[in-house]
């Protein structure tokens, strides 16, 4: 797996929209319409709308 990137703004709006804090989370792909976000700490992962 590549390693995450720090999230961009609106990145930290989608992640803060979706109810969690985007101080803890890293973006790992970005296709249209979706954020696969990893933790920090690397144990999980999530899939949440753009």
């Amino acid at each position: 797996m590549k390693n995450g990137k720090r999230p961009s703004i609106r990145q930290k709006e989608a992640i803060k929209s979706a109810g969690w804090d985007p101080d803890n989370w890293l973006v790992s792909k970005a296709p249209p319409g979706q954020l696969h976000i990893v933790s920090r700490s690397g144990k999980s992962k999530k899939v949440i709308p753009a």
